[in-house]
């Protein structure tokens, strides 16, 4: 067949044509497809499978966000400068050391893209989050899962074994993906064991702490690894309005690096990439503190709640810095999580983070807490 002929459709196959990069990449599986099972069910359902703030976002968020409609027509500021602003008179820093994505996602990606490839390895938890591998994945580096510690572990079973993950860091490391607290698992480790970890890793491995959970936190000595990021400039902390702030539609995140860092993401940052109605929600709901600490009061006392709960009906959770809890079944977690599926209750299997024998169950309502409990088997 000549060029410019006619093709045979049917024979085409786009995936022969990728990057070996993108080849070996799987996509991102976001679970049940909660938008048809709505439409299907409506508010029948209790979703408790993604993370998501049940007391919604700040109205002051909400009032911002639609006066920031009528301009939605114009191009959002490319520099998001005045969230920029707000966030660094929020956390102390310069203005320089902040870059906005859509969501952190964007940022754990473009932070592979830009400072690896593959004469480089990106080391990681063995359980943590799922964007870590699919951003080395993606920048074609060589990827080094590290063991977590044992489901008996007294502190952080199946969490970040910071000693392990230090020894595994080599010459040709670039990046060491870090969350605190980790998702999937709740888990989390101390400020000193941070400033131990970043103590032995060398200062040509960029250190990045996903801190997607931060504003949930109360454990004593867990505070912020910015709080070492003057001393340790290849630390890079990222952070999202997705979850405590509840402005997950939305997809706005960010990261604080050193001011070097983030011109070189800007180097490849998109154009745009942070919408106006996003810009404005985030801004006015950084601003409402007392919102947020609604939140976290709720969060810690329904954790709480549910976490006790459980235990009562002889279920085993992981201890949690987050929003939701591992429930770590001790068996195949299929047959539970369909069981519960039929009784309008989504939780989040975690098969696909090797966890096969737990499910992920967020903090929800007292109400759709509530008839979790009633549908447990």
């Amino acid at each position: 067949m000549t060029a410019g002929s006619a093709r045979d459709v049917a024979a085409f196959d786009a995936s022969l044509l990728a990057n070996p990069a993108t080849a070996a990449l799987r996509a991102y599986d976001p679970g049940h497809d909660l938008p048809a099972l709505r439409q299907r069910f409506g508010a029948t359902i209790a979703e408790l499978g993604s993370n998501e703030n049940p007391l919604g976002p700040s109205p002051r968020a909400l009032e911002a966000m639609r006066a920031a409609l009528a301009e939605s027509w114009r191009y959002p500021d490319p520099r998001g400068a005045a969230l920029k602003a707000a966030l660094a008179q929020h956390l102390g820093v310069a203005v320089e050391r902040i870059a906005l994505g859509n969501g952190s996602h964007e940022l754990l990606m473009l932070l592979a893209q830009c400072f690896a490839d593959p004469a480089h390895s990106i080391v990681f938890s063995q359980y943590g989050f799922a964007v870590f591998a699919i951003a080395t994945a993606a920048a074609g580096a060589r990827a080094i899962g590290v063991r977590a510690l044992p489901r008996d572990h007294a502190q952080a079973p199946c969490g970040h074994d910071l000693g392990a993950i230090a020894d595994a860091v080599r010459d040709d490391t670039r990046i060491v993906y870090l969350a605190n607290p980790n998702n999937p698992t709740g888990t989390w480790f101390d400020d000193a064991s941070l400033e131990r970890f970043l103590r032995r890793v060398p200062g040509s491995v960029v250190v990045v702490v996903d801190e997607a959970y931060h504003e949930y936190v109360d454990a004593p000595g867990l505070g912020s690894a910015l709080a070492f990021a003057d001393r340790y400039p290849n630390l890079v902390v990222t952070r999202t309005f997705s979850k405590a702030y509840a402005l997950a539609g939305l997809r706005v995140g960010y990261l604080v690096a050193h001011a070097s860092v983030v011109a070189v993401l800007e180097r490849l940052r998109e154009s745009f990439n942070v919408n106006s109605i996003a810009l404005a929600g985030a801004e006015a709901a950084l601003a409402d503190r007392e919102h947020l600490a609604r939140v976290r009061a709720f969060n810690r006392d329904e954790r709480a709640w549910l976490l006790d709960a459980l235990a009562a009906r002889g279920y085993a959770t992981l201890p949690s810095q987050a929003n939701f809890l591992l429930v770590d079944l001790g068996r195949d977690a299929t047959p539970f999580e369909r069981r519960l599926f039929e009784r309008g209750v989504i939780v989040r299997p975690m098969g696909g983070y090797g966890l096969a024998h737990a499910v992920r169950v967020s903090v929800g309502c007292r109400a759709a807490n509530q008839r979790l409990l009633d549908a447990l088997p």
